[in-house]
């Protein structure tokens, strides 16, 4: 799938919830099912900077396409990286770079999280596109 095309899932799925209980409930759950990163991937150079949690990111490439793993000690900030790595994970460094996720407004979660966690969620995309902007300049 593209990303646009997981994107248009995301909005659909939370466009199935009236209120930001029942989103925040949903992030909650994604949290839950994400798979663990491995523990010895929990490194100080695989913590994101910039989030008031700790949330751990690592990439690897395979076929020319990127794959994340994430973990953090925040349930929610944990279904925030596990809809990002939905998004992203499983594509080429250059269409992540291309993304504009704007399933992100779309969806509502910028404006419904605190200003700390929307600084995570601004941290955790930039960290993502490090990680595609190496990798591409890898394959040039």
């Amino acid at each position: 799938m593209t990303i646009q095309e997981i994107e248009q899932s995301i909005i659909d799925e939370f466009a199935n919830f009236e209120d930001w209980m029942d989103k925040y409930a949903y992030l909650i759950d994604l949290g839950k099912e994400c798979p663990a990163i491995d523990e010895q991937d929990k490194t100080e150079s695989n913590l994101i900077k910039g989030c008031q949690s700790r949330v751990w990111l690592s990439c690897h490439m395979q076929e020319g396409k990127l794959h994340f793993r994430a973990d953090s000690d925040a349930v929610i900030t944990k279904g925030i990286i596990s809809l990002l790595i939905r998004a992203l994970s499983d594509q080429t460094p250059q269409d992540i770079l291309a993304a504009d996720l704007s399933f992100l407004d779309v969806i509502g979660l910028k404006e419904h999280l605190s200003p700390t966690r929307s600084n995570g969620l601004t941290a955790m995309v930039k960290q993502i596109k490090m990680y595609a902007l190496a990798f591409s300049t890898q394959q040039q």
